[in-house]
């Protein structure tokens, strides 16, 4: 069972400041199977579809963090993360659907080392499914960003800090 947005902690400081521009430190999953596939879930709010990713909530570590989110959205267990990118500075300040501005802070994830099986729809998601890269759905830039990181940390084995 996941956090509702009114418990979670970015929820109850939206509650309070309003649309204000708040910091929001979070994860991001890359989660690619052994066929190279990478999974995508479909918001349930919305309809996008993003990579499996969440804020942190108070103390909670980055890697907890991480597992919560990946466990609330897909039902798979993280066995093992390799962190490949930090995102953070000014260009990723922006304006989400419901008028909150906040600046990103956040750490993306390679897993390819889970458990469990996948399921298709959860509190947060109405679909889930891994996706060859000519497949993958129309996503917002940032995930295209990260898959194009991501190639880059795998050639050149070191974390990249935006």
């Amino acid at each position: 069972m996941s956090i509702g947005w009114q418990d979670s902690y970015l929820g109850q400081l939206r509650s309070i400041v309003g649309h204000r521009l708040l910091m929001a430190p979070g994860v991001r999953a890359v989660m690619r199977d052994r066929e190279g596939r990478i999974l995508w879930v479909r918001r349930a709010d919305n309809g996008t579809w993003v990579m499996p990713a969440g804020s942190l909530e108070p103390g909670e570590s980055v890697r907890e963090c991480l597992t919560r989110e990946v466990r609330e959205e897909t039902g798979l267990q993280v066995n093992h993360a390799v962190l490949f990118a930090i995102y953070t500075g000014p260009r990723f300040e922006y304006t989400n659907m419901y008028g909150d501005h906040n600046k990103m802070l956040a750490f993306a994830f390679l897993v390819e080392n889970w458990s469990g099986d996948l399921m298709t729809g959860t509190d947060e998601t109405i679909d889930a499914r891994f996706f060859y890269h000519h497949e993958v759905p129309e996503m917002p830039a940032l995930y295209r960003e990260t898959i194009a990181d991501l190639a880059h940390y795998l050639n050149e084995s070191q974390v990249i800090l935006k």
